[in-house]
């Protein structure tokens, strides 16, 4: 139990992977996927709102779309400093690899859970959109390739 705590919690950080060389590529993988995706929140608010995660356009007066554009804008932003943190630890903090699919594995975990009690099922959410977002729809894949790569992260590589 130890040596799997030291594995996640690494006692010195250091750019010393052991794992599965397969696990840190995939990682690569997904972040470039990831930080693509919250690039698109920041910067491209209405593209990723309404064509993406499929959420209806409001009208009012005022208009209530750039007070939403800008709350879409600073969840990308969010999304996008996890992704530095994890591009640094795949630059100089390799030892933390494992630990930054446990964070990925929380994230998309909570998609699994959280999703289908809120915004399915005839509530009000589904008012607002026209569909379910892609990370509704492919959590449980992504849920479970995760924790494969993380178990890969935390063995010994041949």
């Amino acid at each position: 139990m130890v040596d799997f705590l030291n594995k996640i919690f690494p006692e010195n950080a250091n750019n010393n992977y052991s794992g599965n060389r397969i696990a840190l590529w995939a990682l690569i993988l997904f972040l470039a996927l990831m930080t693509w995706r919250s690039a698109i929140h920041m910067f491209f608010e209405p593209f990723g709102l309404h064509e993406i995660a499929n959420i209806v356009v409001l009208t009012g007066d005022p208009d209530p779309m750039p007070l939403i554009y800008r709350f879409f804008s600073i969840w990308g932003f969010a999304q996008l400093i996890f992704c530095i943190a994890c591009w640094i630890a795949i630059i100089k903090y390799r030892s933390f690899i494992p630990l930054m699919y446990l964070f990925w594995i929380f994230e998309w975990g909570l998609r699994v859970i959280y999703y289908p009690f809120f915004g399915r099922g005839g509530d009000v959410i589904n008012d607002y959109n026209t569909a379910g977002t892609p990370g509704f729809y492919m959590a449980p894949y992504i849920l479970i390739l995760l924790t494969i790569f993380f178990v890969l992260s935390l063995r010994r590589a041949n």
